[in-house]
């Protein structure tokens, strides 16, 4: 996607550095942050300055590779399986993040200069799926539309192009008129502070909401489909993803507004049955009771927001149940939220 005219891709690699949009410096500053080695890696993933399941997927899986580079000749297996296990260790939910490092990991083992071709070529079909997601979802859309998204599933979250937003954008420049409804998605603000940064930044028209608003606006009948991401879809359908999205799903059926999901199939996980088996993240409190704006003049400054001696409970994801999704967009086809639907699609 451009930036000030410029294409950036969320992140990729030259020789053996990283390159990556620093997230938690935006909307208020673009600064592109480098790390070398896998523990840089996973420094960045662990304090959020990439995120989204594609864009961590490929960081991480550029993390195995660079283990593979610096691991010592003599104990090279012991190194690297103990990258391995930290890598993993860095986000719980994000099935992209497994996907990668697994895959990374077979390469290397197999041939160890075939860790750094695998992560590259991981990260180049996370971009090419994203766009054939949007070229699929743009067929669900019609002109005149206003869809509501939930936290961050656009090009940011991935290597280029997103999920959620693919869609949006590949309408948009169809030239159809869209509007898009923003949750804020507290308590990071990914909507309000990354997904409304990337709508601007492309001219298209949209609003960021309180995450609490959506159901009133459905009510309303303005909201014609709800399309958002995933970080972990179950062998069943069920879907992890931002904290907030079931209570989306429920107002969706509730109006009879169709509820999608946008997701590639590497983060689809065969092996979890159900939602049940998904490992939900909890994240440090102090992101509930602290906020993080900039003033006037652009300098970030972190308030406490929350009654002084109150504890938060923070879970950054939840379980969607498979029954409240119309569809699952893939970079294969939209397919219904069923196992055995999951497995021809994912098999085939």
């Amino acid at each position: 996607m451009k930036v000030g005219g410029l294409d950036y891709r969320t992140i990729w690699m030259e020789n053996n550095a990283v390159f990556f949009i620093e997230q938690n410096l935006l909307p208020f500053e673009f600064r592109i942050a480098k790390v070398t080695s896998y523990a840089g890696c996973c420094d960045a993933i662990r304090d959020m300055s990439i995120r989204g399941a594609g864009a961590i997927g490929a960081m991480a899986g550029f993390a195995m590779a660079l283990a593979f580079t610096e691991a010592p000749v003599k104990d090279l297996m012991e190194f690297v399986r103990k990258a391995k296990a930290e890598i993993e260790s860095t986000r719980p939910t994000a099935r992209n993040l497994f996907y990668a490092v697994e895959k990374v990991f077979g390469a290397g083992i197999r041939l160890e200069s075939e860790a750094m071709t695998e992560a590259r070529s991981i990260a180049d079909k996370d971009a090419m799926d994203s766009k054939a997601i949007g070229e699929v979802g743009n067929a669900l859309i019609r002109d005149g539309y206003s869809i509501l998204t939930h936290c961050n599933a656009g090009w940011l979250a991935f290597v280029d192009y997103g999920t959620a937003l693919s869609p949006i954008y590949l309408a948009h420049e169809s030239g159809k008129q869209v509007f898009v409804y923003v949750d804020e998605t507290r308590p990071r603000s990914q909507g309000a502070r990354l997904t409304a940064w990337e709508l601007h930044n492309s001219g298209i028209p949209h609003a960021v909401i309180p995450d609490n608003a959506a159901a009133h606006l459905m009510s309303r009948g303005k909201i014609s489909l709800v399309i958002t991401g995933a970080d972990r879809i179950a062998a069943n359908g069920d879907t992890a993803n931002k904290i907030g999205t079931l209570e989306k799903a429920i107002a969706a059926r509730e109006f009879d507004i169709p509820f999608y999901i946008a997701a590639p199939s590497s983060t689809f996980d065969l092996q979890c049955k159900s939602g049940d088996d998904i490992i939900i993240e909890n994240r440090n409190e102090e992101e509930v009771l602290y906020q993080e704006g900039a003033d006037k003049e652009g300098n970030l400054h972190r308030i406490r927001v929350c009654s002084p001696g109150s504890h938060a409970i923070n879970p950054a994801f939840d379980v969607t149940p498979a029954r409240f999704i119309t569809g699952i967009i893939t970079e294969k086809g939209v397919i219904e939220p069923t196992e055995i639907s999951i497995r021809n699609t994912i098999n085939h």
